[in-house]
């Protein structure tokens, strides 16, 4: 609840609201940076002693993220089975108004894990739990049935795959297929692919069967955002999921190199904007969801981008 001493919202924030209102619902990949202090998050409200306290900071600051943006992607649950106390941990530490998307964790969604050590004895073998709708009900989406409509998209992100893995696109539809036809009702999904080749017709056909958005996203090596929304029967479902994670061409750990600690604006992208613009005046004339993440790597500062994009 409000009170006397709380300051007004920002125009940001305000903005974002009214576009949540008509069912455009804007934020950001993760939260915790403290490149946005000064911008999103209050130093003084991470304080312990008189000093700034970093752990302080990454355990509450949902909390502030909260008061400028209405949803935000959980990136982290794509490399884990969240416990229950982490979901506990984690709503509890945010208003009830705050919606989350999820990364669906790659024990469901990893062919074969790759030669990292993260992996341990699992690096270069096949994954067992593969398309697993099983396990992804009883291990994920169960336990946040606590939570009601608070985990608004379930994002499923396919890594790059080799001939090795599927020789031809269909047999990875086909097995996309038979996952999402075995998926509980009731929730939106969204699939996220790094295949290029994949983006024809068969693939989009699939995905329109089951109501399931393909995810639009910026990535090194997937066309470019208005590329893939011209696609002829890329909108698969009555709601979009966007996510703006990387200039097309630029890697990862370059853009982490060049970008981090993601404090201001570095490399203007204005072709996604654009695309991102267009994804919400679609979103207001066809009255369906929209779903978009901006990610700090895009441009270098992911709330400078989305206030371009609603400005």
């Amino acid at each position: 609840m409000a009170t006397l001493f709380d300051p007004p919202p920002s125009k940001l924030a305000t903005r974002l609201a009214e576009l949540r209102e008509r069912g455009v619902w804007i934020g950001t990949s993760s939260w915790k940076y403290e490149g946005w202090l000064g911008q999103i998050y209050t130093a003084e409200r991470y304080n312990t002693r008189g000093k700034f306290s970093m752990k302080k900071f990454e355990e509450t600051c949902l909390e502030e993220y909260a008061e400028t943006f209405p949803i935000v992607c959980g990136d982290f649950s794509f490399y884990q089975f969240p416990s229950a106390d982490y979901w506990r941990k984690l709503f509890s530490g945010s208003p009830n108004s705050l919606r989350f998307a999820f990364k669906v964790p790659e024990d469901i969604t990893v062919k074969v894990f790759p030669t990292h050590a993260r992996y341990g004895r699992r690096a270069g073998l096949e994954n067992e739990n593969f398309l697993n709708a099983g396990i992804f009900q009883r291990l994920f989406l169960e336990p946040l049935q606590l939570y009601g409509d608070r985990a608004a998209v379930f994002i499923f992100e396919f890594g790059t795959f080799s001939r090795k893995s599927f020789a031809e696109a269909e047999v990875f539809i086909e097995a996309l297929d038979k996952f999402l036809a075995a998926l509980p009702a009731g929730h939106r999904y969204s699939v996220e692919i790094r295949n290029p080749e994949y983006l024809d017709r068969p693939y989009f056909d699939c995905l329109r069967s089951h109501n399931v958005a393909h995810a639009f996203n910026a990535w090194s090596r997937m066309p470019a955002l208005e590329t893939q929304i011209a696609i002829p029967g890329a909108f698969t479902a009555d709601f979009t999921v966007t996510r703006a994670l990387l200039r097309h061409g630029r890697m990862y750990e370059k853009a982490v190199e060049a970008f981090a600690p993601y404090s201001r604006t570095q490399d203007p992208n204005p072709e996604a904007r654009q695309a991102m613009k267009s994804l919400i005046a679609r979103a207001e004339t066809t009255k369906q969801p929209a779903y978009i993440f901006v990610n700090n790597r895009l441009e270098g500062n992911a709330p400078n981008t989305i206030e371009a994009i609603i400005d």
